[in-house]
């Protein structure tokens, strides 16, 4: 590494120093805690998903998945370059959207199910009309919104007519595709960023970066309204509590995490029950009783967010676990892997 300079280093202590005051006066007015609150609750079950369909299609590692509005159809990205839309109670593919760059490394669903995007280190985002076809079948391209310095990372629509992205450059995106141009771009963080969640009343949303810290921004203003701190590594993922008042977050740290954005700091850690995973994406159940990480070992697990009990873990998959996604109604979850294979855990 190269040798950091007096003047660099000593603004990088006074950084750190600035944190840990911020985690000083947090932890200063956390009078009590999650799990002492909560110690009187009762338990709920061990989670009851089991894998009971798996989507065969894709030849290469199977990098994200994304749930549409209707929780019947998702679609998943691979390094086989194509994009799958799946009607999951079938498990038969509905479309195959060859890509003009195999490195796709996120996906999104339109709420209303009209539109998929997709992005990676092609450094651009690419929204693709699901509902009208080109000359040779597929799924009409609308959209190539370009001008990244870095891989894209996250996407995900507010609704059909406006899109948020982040990427490895830092930066945040606002788009109107009607019109094909931002209307917003600027640094989110001081690392990539990792992972985007919506509220849910889109209004505001989340988001994770390597720089090991999340953040709360409003859709209609550039400035972040909250930093969190907590993560020892990256952010892989970020998910909003489904009441909008917290998110839940995980890492390969080997722990996932409770922030309540009133309390402004965590108020809960989660870790599996033999400390030999680190996190790559997260989800809550409908409820946000139960929070689900899927692991770099291959296993999907659970714990019971208020008691902060690990309570199972789902089972199947040979290789890391990319992403998870939960369906709308929260009766499905899918899990995608470098195993090539995309599970669904009813």
């Amino acid at each position: 590494m190269p040798k950091i300079d007096p003047e660099t280093q000593k603004l990088y202590d006074e950084i750190n120093g600035m944190i840990q005051k911020f985690k000083d006066d947090q932890k200063s007015k956390a009078d009590c805690t999650l799990a002492d609150k909560c110690g009187d609750m009762g338990d709920v079950p061990k989670i009851r998903f089991s894998s009971k369909k798996i989507l065969k299609g894709h030849i290469n590692k199977v990098n994200s998945v994304h749930f549409a509005g209707d929780s019947r159809h998702c679609v998943t990205g691979s390094l086989d370059g194509k994009l799958i839309i799946w009607d999951t109670w079938t498990a038969n593919k509905v479309q195959v959207i060859p890509l003009r760059s195999a490195w796709v490394m996120t996906v999104a669903f339109s709420p209303s199910g009209n539109f998929v995007a997709c992005g990676g280190m092609d450094n651009q985002c690419t929204v693709y009309d699901v509902n009208n076809r080109d000359a040779s079948g597929v799924a009409k391209m609308v959209k190539e919104l370009m001008g990244y310095e870095g891989f894209l990372s996250s996407c995900r629509f507010l609704d059909d007519g406006h899109l948020i992205t982040g990427s490895g450059d830092m930066k945040i995106c606002h788009w109107d595709l009607e019109k094909g141009v931002k209307t917003m771009d600027f640094n989110g963080h001081a690392g990539d960023i990792a992972g985007l969640s919506l509220s849910p009343d889109m209004k505001t949303y989340i988001t994770g970066s390597v720089d090991k810290t999340a953040k709360l921004w409003d859709v209609r203003e550039e400035g972040h309204k909250q930093m969190f701190f907590g993560h020892d590594m990256d952010v892989s993922s970020v998910c909003y509590h489904p009441s909008g008042f917290g998110f839940a977050s995980c890492s390969e740290d080997q722990t996932a995490r409770m922030y309540d954005l009133r309390a402004d700091q965590q108020i809960a850690q989660y870790e599996p029950p033999q400390k030999n995973t680190g996190f790559t994406s997260c989800a809550l159940s409908t409820s946000g009783r139960y929070l689900m990480c899927g692991g770099i070992e291959g296993n999907v697990h659970s714990w019971d967010t208020m008691k902060q009990r690990h309570t199972g873990t789902l089972s199947g998959h040979e290789n890391r676990i990319t992403c998870i996604s939960l369906c709308p109604n929260g009766m499905c979850l899918a899990s995608t892997s470098w195993d090539q294979q995309v599970r669904l855990w009813l």
